[in-house]
């Protein structure tokens, strides 16, 4: 097959794995029965043995791909000479009598005939292990199984298959008001009749459950289809057991075709748990952010100042990378890497972020105990302990360590934050040392990370290069955006780092991060400028360069981590929770913007 854009999919989850589904009815990736469990379709990696499952017309056909409203329920229509075909794609997910989120490790694909007849077929090709285990497939009354050395998935249909070495294929035909079920179900040994299974009945429920997460979402005005949509989209990138959020559910795919910067984004990141909180403080979710801090911080007493930047979705298992070699690439970009070092990483922006996170929390009502405290604690004392260390940064840069700017600005936010938190708690004992720590962070980073002839905020200490990580220094309230070394340093970020209207990272041939090639332009830090720009009082700015990032996510309303502005197809691991939680966050705030300047208009 060709390979698709990586913006010609949407995803599907039941908040234990997902799959990517294209607009033509392929099922490309997925791996089972969680997000970083081996894959057991990798086509998107490699489109000769990565393995899919793909129904759709034996003609020629047009497709059109939608979610039904308000949830995470697929609906890929066909249409052809002859006829239209809905096919609907799910993963079960709703809660029992004693709310606890159903566990089926099944796909359902649902096909129904709506006008004329459609001939069709499916492929059921499945590449367990990463495609390094050649599937044994068999062929029942009631459908096929792949069995692998561990993995085994029975898909269950009346639809006739014929076994062809590691795939099954069936052809069929539907008549208006026909339909045919097709259910996949991970570790099971023989398909079954496909009315056991309830496919219809699961639907209603599934169907029911996104649309009350939907309902929660409380945001109205023009934006509220777009909030909603990354809402539910974040929700297809939670482990329901541990409450981790994954930055992606895929691998590997790049940030620049024949690029070798290809990541393994189905971990959950501090920085990203912490962002979620505060999202969803936003939306006024006070509830459901009461389960992301408790897993935040019953993380942080757990692993205390020695914390890792990212973990495994249980935080059981330690995250070592390798390379896949046997597999290609998506559009022949390897390396196809599983695993991240970046664990292993010294990051002190982690501490800022968790800290930032807390304090929202308790400023919008939330109750921190003080074995709670404690925990934070730990994380302010280790941000004083290690801020003069140089790192790896935000951006896991792989070469270095150097002492960045924005780690600095972040451990001066952790201290800032724990200064704020101890006293509204009345904990003062560290009040005073933590005061003089802020103070000298602050100094130093006023002395070196300031650049008096480039005039703005350096990416570190021992260069001239910029990074577009400094834009937080404002939002963060370290400087205010009338400070005119802010106000510079904005104007000559967008100046070197600008491309097309969009913001990239820093510059790969200014900076040695350890690696070769170029990247996309990456969305996050776009969202940045549009939130510095409400501040200076250019809304009208804001709301346009809003708007065009907007245009960037697919037809599902689904976002990428990078773009290449030129040609707009999206880059890097899909989709992307940073993005989508930058959707949310910069959204609130420029209704809230554009609320208050209509006020003072009719005032």
């Amino acid at each position: 097959m060709a390979y698709k854009g990586i913006g010609e999919y949407g995803l599907i989850g039941n908040s234990y794995t997902a799959a990517l589904v294209s607009n033509d009815g392929s099922i490309d990736w997925c791996c089972l029965p969680r997000f970083d469990s081996p894959s057991t379709f990798a086509a998107i990696l490699d489109d000769e043995k990565g393995g899919k499952f793909h129904i759709k017309p034996r003609t020629s056909f047009e497709s059109q791909q939608s979610y039904l409203p308000d949830t995470n329920i697929l609906q890929t229509t066909f249409r052809t000479d002859t006829g239209t075909v809905t096919v609907i794609d799910f993963m079960p997910c709703y809660r029992t009598s004693r709310h606890k989120l159903t566990k089926f490790d099944e796909i359902h694909r649902l096909v129904d005939c709506t006008v004329g007849q459609v001939p069709l077929e499916v492929v059921f090709e499945p590449g367990l292990d990463y495609a390094r285990d050649n599937a044994q497939i068999e062929i029942y009354k009631y459908g096929v199984t792949a069995r692998g050395r561990s993995d085994r998935l029975a898909l269950s249909s009346t639809t006739p298959f014929t076994s062809d070495g590691g795939k099954a294929i069936g052809s069929f035909t539907l008549k208006k008001g026909e339909s045919a079920q097709f259910i996949l179900r991970y570790d099971t040994d023989q398909p079954k009749s496909p009315g056991i299974y309830g496919s219809r009945r699961k639907l209603e429920r599934t169907t029911a459950y996104w649309k009350e997460k939907a309902e929660g979402c409380v945001f109205s005005g023009p934006l509220r289809e777009m909030m909603v949509r990354s809402y539910l989209t974040l929700h297809l990138m939670v482990y329901a057991p541990t409450g981790a959020i994954i930055a992606a559910p895929t691998t590997s795919l790049p940030e620049e075709i024949g690029g070798e910067r290809n990541w393994d984004y189905r971990y959950a990141w501090l920085r990203d748990a912490s962002l979620t909180l505060n999202a969803l403080f936003y939306l006024g979710h006070i509830e459901e952010a009461l389960g992301f801090f408790n897993w935040l911080v019953t993380l942080c007493a757990k692993c205390g100042a020695k914390a890792q930047t990212l973990y495994d979705i249980d935080y059981e298992h330690p995250i070592q990378e390798q390379i896949l070699d046997h597999l290609k690439g998506y559009r022949n970009s390897p390396p196809v890497r599983i695993g991240n070092a970046a664990y292993d990483q010294l990051q002190l922006d982690v501490f800022g972020e968790v800290l930032e996170a807390a304090y929202n929390y308790l400023d919008m009502g939330g109750y921190i105990s003080r074995r709670t405290w404690e925990s934070l604690e730990s994380f302010v004392d280790a941000a004083c302990e290690s801020w003069q260390l140089p790192d790896n940064g935000i951006w896991e840069i792989r070469g270095g360590p150097y002492h960045f700017t924005h780690s600095k600005l972040m451990c001066w936010v952790a201290v800032d934050r724990g200064i704020k938190i101890a006293e509204e708690l009345g904990f003062g004992e560290n009040i005073k040392r933590w005061q003089d720590v802020a103070k000298d962070i602050r100094a130093d980073i006023l002395a070196r990370g300031w650049n008096p002839e480039k005039r703005a905020f350096t990416q570190h200490y021992d260069t001239t290069a910029l990074d577009s990580s400094n834009l937080l220094m404002p939002l963060y309230g370290f400087l205010p955006v009338t400070d005119e070394r802010i106000s510079s340093t904005i104007e000559r970020t967008i100046e070197e780092l600008g491309h097309n209207g969009l913001l990239r990272r820093y510059r790969t041939d200014k900076t040695d991060d350890g690696l070769s090639g170029s990247e996309g332009e990456f969305l996050w830090c776009s969202f940045w400028l549009v939130r510095n720009l409400l501040r200076m009082g250019k809304l009208e700015d804001a709301t346009a360069l809003y708007q065009r990032l907007l245009g960037y996510s697919n037809h599902l309303g689904l976002f990428p981590e990078m773009v290449d502005s030129v040609s707009g197809e999206a880059r890097g691991n899909f989709p992307q929770a940073l993005t989508h939680l930058a959707v949310i966050t910069t959204g609130i705030e420029l209704v809230h913007e554009s609320e208050a300047s209509k006020r003072g208009a009719k005032s």
